[in-house]
């Protein structure tokens, strides 16, 4: 199997089920923008367990950035293994939308515990770009 064939059936860790070219990776990679609030929590999702840091700094919104994001978000990945993800519901956040709610659980392992990552994030639409604002996050163990 070629490299491009590997990477086309490889299924997204989005758990979309879909195969990785043709759900998340034209986002994280900068082809095309997220069409609705829940793609881009997805792809950020994905983003977080690729470690495509630079992806999540561009996807939070402009006044929500801070000068130590990337070294932080480089020891996030680095140490965290990013096992699932169930989206528990949405709220607006659709291509017509400026605003939307996404309430997710992420499953993760570390070094020291596994667990899960509860949050509903808030995403706002900005010359058709969707981005993460913020969020209630309550980790579970």
């Amino acid at each position: 199997m070629s490299h491009d064939q590997e990477v086309i059936s490889k299924t997204c860790p989005c758990g979309s089920g879909k195969p990785f070219a043709y759900c998340c990776e034209p986002f994280v990679q900068g082809q095309k923008p997220a069409p609705t609030a829940e793609a881009l929590m997805r792809s950020r999702y994905t983003a977080f367990a690729l470690g495509a840091i630079d992806y999540l700094i561009d996807t939070t919104a402009p006044e929500k950035r801070g000068e130590d994001d990337a070294e932080i978000l480089a020891d996030q990945v680095k140490y965290t293994n990013w096992t699932g993800l169930s989206i528990l519901s949405t709220e607006q956040g659709g291509r017509s939308d400026e605003l939307g709610c996404v309430e997710f659980e992420a499953a993760f392992e570390t070094e020291d515990q596994a667990g899960t990552l509860y949050e509903k994030s808030n995403f706002r639409k900005e010359n058709n770009y969707w981005l993460y604002v913020d969020g209630e996050v309550e980790i579970r163990t």
